[in-house]
């Protein structure tokens, strides 16, 4: 009886296994498995837009309109300003022998002297509207005629400037630049001699700018009007337009270590946050662009075998391989022409 039962659950056992198979392969026709469909490639669309390519140079944060001053006369120095210094129309830009040389505002240069019986100029008329807006001369009118009233104006400010009150203005008193100016450099120092004709101070403008020596090679780079990018010290980024290029090349060094380059002036659209003087920055400058062509991501170009380059086209399930031909690079993507190509259609690229 035990042995019975035993066997019944030894075919109760194959019974199980048959039926498992059974339910496994149907009524024992052989059924194909399907193999696994490819993995779809990762794609991104044909674009149509502007190509700007860019390339960063080197360059110094500095100051606007940099300038030479020189003495007109002989004496002794007894105050130089200190590098940094704004200096303000009616103040002293050096004193010799106590006496101060004054700065007025002016794109004329004092040539000559300014007295009574002057003949008749634009300087006269730049003279006089200093000293209207230093608050001299109330019966002054400004022309280009040095007047009795101008002479009175004049040895007013002589007399408050601690300046023999001749009633005559020369070189030695008074320097015409265009604006309010920063000390770059003194050349003197207190107790220094000066002589006519010799360079005792740098100046320039407040404004801040950015000056490159560009390669000559990139010329075509710098396009007045063109904007920029600058990396100042500490990351500050900011935007900025070219404001000249230099149409003199320059050459510093010698033989192969020659170096020919063309001075470019940029103008900032903010004030930059430090305030050092000639400090290192970036410049991001546009090289190239290409406007309305069909681009990819710089990574959807393959290699031909047969040399040159080509994209996986995507449609659905099927890819093709078409040769292209490319064009302009910017921000990553890659200017593309090939036989059939449109904005919108999909091409392969790396998963990321």
């Amino acid at each position: 009886m035990r042995r019975g039962l035993i066997l019944t659950g030894g075919g109760l056992l194959v019974i199980a296994a048959v039926w498992t198979a059974v339910a496994a392969f149907g009524d024992g026709r052989t059924t194909a498995v399907a193999p696994p469909a490819p993995p779809v490639p990762a794609t991104a669309e044909i674009a149509r837009r502007d190509l700007v390519d860019t390339k960063t140079v080197t360059g110094a944060l500095t100051y606007s309109g940099e300038r030479r001053v020189a003495a007109a006369g002989s004496g002794t120095v007894t105050w130089a300003p200190p590098e940094g210094t704004v200096v303000r129309r009616g103040r002293p830009l050096l004193r010799v022998d106590r006496r101060p040389l004054v700065l007025m505002y002016g794109g004329l240069p004092l040539y000559r002297e300014l007295r009574q019986g002057v003949e008749d100029g634009p300087d006269v008329e730049q003279l006089e509207r200093n000293l209207k807006a230093l608050g001299y001369g109330d019966d002054l009118t400004v022309d280009d005629h040095f007047s009795y009233a101008t002479f009175l104006a004049v040895k007013e400010w002589q007399e408050d400037r601690g300046l023999p009150e001749s009633g005559r203005v020369d070189a030695a008193q008074v320097v015409f630049l265009p604006s309010v100016v920063r000390v770059t450099d003194a050349a003197v120092e207190v107790g220094d001699r000066t002589s006519p004709g010799r360079r005792v101070l740098t100046v320039s403008g407040v404004r801040r700018l950015v000056h490159v020596d560009l390669d000559a090679g990139d010329q075509a780079m710098a396009r007045k009007g063109a904007r920029v990018t600058v990396e100042l010290p500490g990351g500050e980024r900011v935007t900025g337009k070219i404001a000249s290029v230099g149409t003199v090349a320059e050459t510093s060094g010698q033989g192969q270590d020659a170096n020919v380059t063309v001075d470019v002036d940029i103008t900032l659209a903010k004030t930059p946050k430090t305030r050092l003087d000639q400090a290192p920055v970036e410049v991001e400058m546009e090289s190239e662009r290409r406007e309305n062509v069909l681009a990819v991501p710089v990574e959807a170009l393959l290699a031909l075998r047969e040399g040159g380059f080509g994209v996986e086209v995507v449609e659905g399930a099927a890819t093709r391989i078409v040769a292209v031909e490319t064009g302009g690079y910017g921000g990553g993507m890659v200017e593309i022409e090939g036989a059939g190509l449109a904005e919108g259609m999909k091409v392969g690229v790396p998963a990321s």
